[in-house]
Order: structure tokens, then sequence, then C-alpha cells
């Protein structure tokens, strides 16, 4: 297995102790199945082109400047070396300003996690702080400059090492208010509220990640296999419409008290799908991996 290469090098310092660190990637879309637009007529791929909305004549990259909109049409215009300039220097430190309960901060400002290993000879003073952390069920708050930008990260103990995740802006996040100001005031109580906590209290379970099928992605993996072996796959039928009925009636029928509940799926069937979902996924020639990454660079 080839060793995964860091997304970012640099120091994590609190107090007087500093060590390096090597920052990686947790999350990543980049194993989802990619698409290439194509002519529909030559079969050949298409690409890209920057064309001037007043001449319709196509605008060469080094042409191409940014600009900021000040009012309709015009534009305050900002060379590349301008906008390099803005950006903060950068000493390569994750400087912690804070340790906080693990639970303060909302996730909604969770933005994107990495992981975050000891680099070189970091490992003691690494091992230091995750177990501190630990003892004292505390995370930290940490400034630094990555990628380009002033970033604020949560840095939590997790595993063997730390994860550090990026945390929006507060301009970023938006009000819930205006989501939730036409939710009306009603009051739940009685039979209705004691058959949804019933209901609740026998669907408990644990969190299992490996459950959580990409239901589109196995049939996105199906669609190309059939088109490789030249069948057709049947369409769906819309699903019928769902009748209108009584709210607490339908808890009762959820709960089993007025028909037989359905039977759960037993674990054996879920993992069976995820199996299928696999043998779909593996069924697609491998050259599909390379031509994401084709896509990826051209774009």
């Amino acid at each position: 297995m080839v060793a995964p290469r860091a997304n970012w090098k640099g120091f994590i310092k609190f107090g007087e102790v500093a060590f390096p660190v090597a920052l990686y990637t947790a999350a990543s879309t980049s194993e989802r199945i990619a698409f290439h637009t194509l002519n529909r007529a030559t079969g050949n791929r298409v690409r890209r082109e920057f064309i001037d909305s007043e001449t319709e004549e196509p605008v060469d990259r080094e042409d191409q400047v940014k600009g900021f909109e000040i009012e309709d049409g015009r534009y305050v215009v900002l060379e590349p070396e301008e906008v390099a300039a803005a950006i903060p220097d950068s000493d390569k430190t994750l400087r912690i300003e804070a340790f906080i309960p693990c639970d303060e901060v909302d996730d909604i400002y969770f933005d994107k996690p990495y992981y975050l290993a000891p680099d070189k000879m970091g490992s003691e003073a690494f091992k230091l702080l995750r177990d501190g952390m630990k003892k004292a069920k505390v995370a930290a708050i940490a400034r630094t400059v990555l990628f380009r930008r002033l970033r604020t990260l949560l840095i939590r103990p997790h595993d063997k090492g730390l994860i550090g995740s990026t945390l929006n802006y507060d301009y970023e996040v938006r009000s819930s208010e205006n989501a939730f100001d036409e939710m009306p005031d009603l009051k739940i109580e009685g039979e209705m509220l004691e058959l949804a906590t019933h209901i609740i209290n026998t669907k408990k379970g644990a969190f299992d990640p490996s459950q959580i099928d990409d239901r589109y992605e196995a049939a996105v993996a199906e669609l190309v296999k059939a088109k490789i072996e030249g069948r057709t796959l049947p369409k769906k039928k819309a699903p019928p419409p769902s009748k209108k009925g009584d709210l607490l009636q339908a808890l009762r029928e959820s709960a089993g008290m007025t028909a037989p509940a359905k039977a759960k799926r037993t674990g054996t069937a879920s993992n069976a799908g995820k199996s299928k979902q696999d043998a779909k996924r593996a069924a697609i020639p491998k050259s599909r991996g390379s031509a994401g990454t084709q896509q990826r660079r051209a774009g």
C-alpha cells in the first residue's frame, strides 16, 4: 500500500512546546464515478472555453483576470500578483489559542476534516498533547494559514492521532431563524407523544458507516456495466401516491397496534446488499479510475 501524501506540513505549538506534524485528507470524493462531456455527434471529448460576453470571441488564459463587480457591468480588476500579495504570511505553525470542552462547538460550523499525524521527530510531544487532551476531555482551537487562507481548526484526539476540522466562518453560517420562523406553535402530548417515543425506542441502534450505502453510485455503476454488455435496464415504475391519513392512525400502525409490523431487515440481508453494490462497482473496467483522474487534471 502506497503511503498517503500529506496535504500540508508544519508545526503545532502550545505554550512553549512545538513539534512537526503532517496533515492528510480525511474525507474525499475522488473515488466517486466521474464522467466526461462528449460531442454526441462525434463521440469526442469537448473542452471548455471562456468567451467574451460582448464580442463572443474566445479569451486566452493569459488575458483572463479576476474582477469584483461594484455595480452592474462595472468591475474592479485584480491582477494575479495583487491577489497573491493579499494572502496572509504563513510560518507553517498551528498555534493553539485555547482548550475547550469537546462538545462546545456546534457541528454546523464544521467544514472539512483532516488527520494530523506526527512528522519526523515530533512523536513524543505529539503523544503528550493527544493523551493530555484525552485525559482532560477537551478539544483545541488553533489557527494557521492553510491553502492560502487564514483558517481556524478544531483539533480533537482521534484513534492514535488527532483530527483537525476546519471551521466555517461565522458569516458563512446562516441563521436558523428564517428556516424555522413559520413553525407552528403546537404542543404534542398524550397518546401521540407516547407512541412516537415508543417507536423511537424500538428503532434505537448504533452508527455504522459501513452500512451507509451510496445507492446512486451503485445504480450508475450497474448502468455503466449494462451499457458495456449491451443490456438495457428495466425502467423504474413511479411509486404509488401516498394515502392521506391521520397522524395518530399512522403512529398506531407504526407501533404495530392496528397492523402487523413490517419484518425488520436482517444484518445478513443488509450485508448482502452491500456485497452486491461492491460487486457492481468491481465489474466496471479499471480504466474508469484513470479516466476520472484525467478529467480532474483537464479541469
